[in-house]
């Protein structure tokens, strides 16, 4: 969630910032409207309050100069009344404001590139030489059906479309990859956590799932309870509410977690293969920060998942996303797109994003500096989703006769 204050006090500023991510001006209108009338209101409480405290003052004066008190007490009274009806309107005013603020996104950092969508994203950087072939690559879903790796039919027949069952040594792999994405984290110092698969309602406020993508989370009947979408949502939660110790920052975690998201805006894409699953695994990364040490940190969770890429000889490229296409609680984000020979393209396999206060507001997620308690900077991103690197791997290492070749750095995970 955005400062308040900072909404009141420079709300034109941030509105041209939130320009970039082609925020609806409807959205922003009441906002400002409701601003300026609790700035207003906000001016007249403090103005009664300011009455009142004056007045209390001349209760002792009055008696030592023998004066009646009772028509400053009726005054007083009358007052009295007049700050609590409008300690009420502001606290109205707050509430509501602050539910609407919960619908703005985050500010796009100044280094965010202007654009509507993913095809105005710039290209970093290749890493990796994409892989040649003296055969025509197939997708994922072609590859030697014989092998029994991937039953879709069944995935549909025990869920609905968009889910599938890995067999044989597609489950192998799946096993190996997360078994091996956590102990490469690890090695770069993010600490392995297991949390729960189910998140409740203020976790999913704190990072911002809720209110605005409700449609999209799977909600459990007759609770306020979510399947996760992303690790991100408990393995940052894990720190809500809490003033943590400057020296134990920054906090860098890595965690597995299975994901569930209705994919409610993504009617007919990807409706074919595992890219675009209802349930997936995937191997988070998250960060806890100062201010100061955001950007560094926020490179090194790049460098990770690129490295582990590489490790597994997956040629890729880094994006850094324009505002048209960066995610709501986002204020920069750079994408890592995995090369699919099958497709002729690179499609995203990370995300990583550096929220700044965006979610440490929403979150109260503070630590100590000094004598005061500032909010933390939050980072997140993917190392990596699990189903999209072992279809990079499929396509990637496939022959010929439809075999599939295991990278050299998972055959001691496979056995």
């Amino acid at each position: 969630m955005l400062d308040i204050k900072e909404l009141q006090n420079n709300f034109e500023e941030i509105r041209q910032k939130l320009k970039k991510k082609k925020v609806d001006e409807t959205l922003l209108a009441p906002l400002k409207e409701i601003s300026l009338k609790l700035k207003e209101k906000k001016n007249i409480l403090e103005a009664l309050q300011a009455e009142q405290n004056a007045k209390s003052k001349l209760f002792p004066i009055y008696k030592k100069e023998g004066k009646n008190i009772d028509e400053l007490k009726s005054q007083l009274d009358e007052n009295k009344q007049k700050i609590t009806s409008a300690t009420e309107v502001v606290r109205e005013l707050e509430e509501n404001l602050s539910l609407i603020a919960l619908e703005v996104p985050n500010i796009p950092d100044d280094s965010v590139p202007e654009g509507e969508d993913e095809e105005d994203n710039v290209e970093i950087k290749k890493v990796l030489n994409i892989p040649s072939f003296d055969f025509e690559p197939k997708e994922h879903w072609d590859i030697d059906a014989k092998q029994e790796l991937i039953d879709f039919q069944r995935g549909v027949k025990l869920a609905k479309s968009r889910f599938s069952v890995l067999k044989n040594d597609a489950a192998k792999l799946e096993r190996a990859l997360v078994n091996y994405m956590l102990d490469f984290n690890a090695s770069r110092g993010f600490k392995e956590v297991s949390v729960p698969f189910i998140a409740n309602k203020e976790s999913l406020e704190g990072t911002g799932q809720l209110p605005k993508f409700g449609d999209d989370l799977f909600k459990i009947e007759g609770e306020e309870l979510y399947l996760i979408p992303t690790a991100e949502v408990p393995v940052t939660n894990l720190f809500r509410d809490e003033i943590l110790a400057t020296d134990a920052l920054p906090i860098k975690l890595t965690s597995y977690t299975a994901c569930f998201r209705k994919e409610a805006g993504s009617a007919g894409r990807d409706t074919r293969g595992m890219i675009r699953q209802h349930q997936f695994g995937k191997v988070e990364l998250v960060c806890i920060t100062t201010p100061q040490q955001s950007e560094e940190v926020f490179q090194q969770m790049v460098d990770c998942a690129s490295d582990l890429l590489t490790s597994l000889g997956l040629a890729h490229r880094m994006v850094l996303l324009c505002g048209g296409d960066l995610g709501f609680s986002a204020s920069k984000t750079i994408d890592l797109e995995v090369w699919l020979p099958g497709q002729n393209r690179y499609r995203e396999i990370s995300s990583i994003s550096n929220t700044k206060d965006f979610q440490a507001r929403r979150a109260k997620i503070r630590y100590k500096d000094g004598k005061k308690n500032r909010l933390v900077h939050t980072l997140n991103g993917s190392s990596l989703a699990i189903g999209r690197t072992l279809i990079a791997i499929m396509e990637n290492y496939q022959k010929a006769d439809g075999t599939i070749e295991i990278p050299k750095v998972l055959k001691d995970y496979i056995k």
